[in-house]
Order: structure tokens, then sequence, then C-alpha cells
């Protein structure tokens, strides 16, 4: 019987609701994820679960926000003027900007409040400090 483990390249369906049950994310209907087990391309609680998994085997499983996307760091939380952005931009809460980093590198920042005269603006996944749980199936082994 195949039971998955470190290395493997596996498929699995998947569903990810937060704790009030909204949906976030979910392969069902869709391809199903493909990713090499403990090669870092999954979160680290996800990767920690599939690992003794059979095929076949349906499990769910609540991540915890540390081993998901991390806690909400509020250095990545900034206030910025409205002057600094281009004048034709007119934000709103929710919207996603992308920011030049120094490096040159670029980040990508959701507006959160909006003032008179400034914007708050947060660098922080939109699921970090959050427990996630996941249906996971897994639906191949390699």
């Amino acid at each position: 019987m195949d039971i998955v483990k470190e290395k493997d390249n596996i498929s699995v369906h998947y569903t990810g609701t937060l704790s009030d049950g909204e949906v976030f994310d979910s392969s069902v209907n869709r391809e199903p994820l493909s990713f090499e087990v403990g090669a870092g391309q999954m979160i680290a609680g996800f990767d920690n679960a599939v690992v003794g998994m059979k095929l076949n085997e349906k499990r769910s499983v609540t991540i915890p926000a540390s081993e998901a996307y991390g806690e909400v760091r509020p250095e990545m939380i900034q206030k910025i003027s409205k002057d600094q952005l281009p004048p034709d931009l007119k934000p709103e809460v929710g919207q996603q900007l992308a920011s030049q980093l120094p490096s040159g590198e670029q980040l990508i920042v959701t507006v959160s409040e909006i003032s008179e005269n400034d914007i708050t603006i947060d660098a922080n996944h939109a699921l970090a400090g959050k427990d996630l749980t996941f249906e996971i199936e897994i639906v191949s082994i390699n």
C-alpha cells in the first residue's frame, strides 16, 4: 500500500476553510494540486499533514497560523501620506497595490484603512494570523 513520505510527488484534492467555515481555496472542480512533499512548495503544516497518509485517504487537519502563513507582523503595516501616491490612484479598502522596495523587488500590499490624508497598507499575507483547516484527499503518489 502506498503511503506518503518526504520527497514523494503527490497530487491532492483539498478544501481550505477559516475558523468561521468560510472557504478560502479549493481544488474541487479543478485539477488536483501536485507537489513534492517537503520541498518547501507548500506551507509547512500542509506538508506535515500529508506525510503518512495513504492513497485515496481523506483527512481533516487544522493548521495553526505559525505553520501556515505566520502571525500578523505589525512592522509590515504602515501609514503613508496620500501625496506619496500617483495622482490618478483612488485607493479603496481591500485594494492591492504593488510597492517597489529599495532592492528593486516588488511587494504586494493591501490597503487596509483610508483617512483624509493617509492610507494604511498591509504587507502581511491575507491569511497571516489565521488557523487554517484543510480537507485533504490523496489522489496519487509517485
